[in-house]
């Protein structure tokens, strides 16, 4: 089944997002630049540099590996090797460089998903998440981008994101995986129905219920069988495995014991 997205709150949202991470790395002293980040092995200004290769890797173009990354601890398959790649080819370079090239490469961007046809948005292509379109793919970008925004934040304590559109977008590509989260990897048994209390930046209760299969439903018929309640930051924090994550943070009501099992399993990004 494929994924329609409506292009324009995507192109929309990634502007925004875009613009939010241009003003937060803009603002902040040498020494906040070179910090250790969350994510291991990098830092602040390494962040910034992965998602600037990654939108440069969309328009085609590659860099050549500086070093043999595959025994690093935290890159865990080829698009982990790929990431390196452009961390080691910025870091050779300066923070304006980077930064000038992070300009560069939004605008060339939002110039080509602005110039795109409604078929070649709902194109099938490969996405981080299996084939599906390119609409898809792109709501993908917002979510990784919004949650290195939050990694930024986490590692210099400035707290959240609070930006709506980004953060409502990155809960739409979240809340696509809650059926295989808790279906899956929490295994929840059939007949079981669960609802998932996003709070914070984008508000929205989500419902699951299993069957066959699990799926994300409107509505219920009546009370879920279990509710976990968490802010949507922490929420990513948790399915990140990020080091400022904490399940304690999740309030669960109703069956504890597969609630407990569905926060046990959150963990799915790589």
């Amino acid at each position: 089944m494929v994924t329609r997205v409506p292009r324009q709150p995507v192109v929309d949202a990634l502007r925004e997002e875009w613009s939010t991470l241009d003003t937060l790395v803009s603002g902040l002293d040498d020494d906040q630049w070179a910090a250790p980040s969350v994510l291991a092995g990098w830092t602040v200004a390494d962040i910034l540099a992965h998602i600037t290769g990654t939108e440069w890797s969309l328009t085609g173009r590659d860099v050549e590996a500086l070093r043999d990354v595959s025994a690093l601890g935290h890159v865990k398959n080829p698009i982990g090797e790929l990431n390196e790649r452009w961390v080691d080819h910025y870091r050779a370079r300066s923070r304006q460089q980077l930064i000038d090239d992070f300009h560069e490469v939004i605008e060339t961007r939002l110039t080509a998903l602005a110039g795109m046809t409604e078929r070649e948005w709902d194109a099938e292509s490969f996405t981080p998440a299996g084939p599906d379109t390119y609409g898809r793919f792109m709501r993908i970008r917002i979510f990784d981008c919004w949650v290195h925004e939050i990694d930024i934040r986490d590692s210099l304590n400035l707290g959240v994101p609070d930006d709506v559109l980004p953060a409502t977008s990155a809960r739409k590509e979240m809340v696509a995986s809650l059926p295989f989260v808790i279906g899956k990897r929490a295994g929840a048994p059939a007949g079981s129905t669960v609802t998932v209390d996003f709070t914070g930046v984008a508000p929205r209760a989500v419902h699951v219920a299993v069957e066959d299969r699990a799926a994300v439903v409107p509505a219920l018929d009546g009370p879920a069988d279990t509710t976990l309640t968490v802010d949507l930051v922490e929420y990513a924090r948790l399915i990140g495995a990020r080091p400022t994550a904490d399940p304690s943070k999740v309030a669960v009501t109703g069956d504890e014991r597969l609630g407990e099992k569905i926060v046990a399993s959150l963990h799915y990004l790589i």
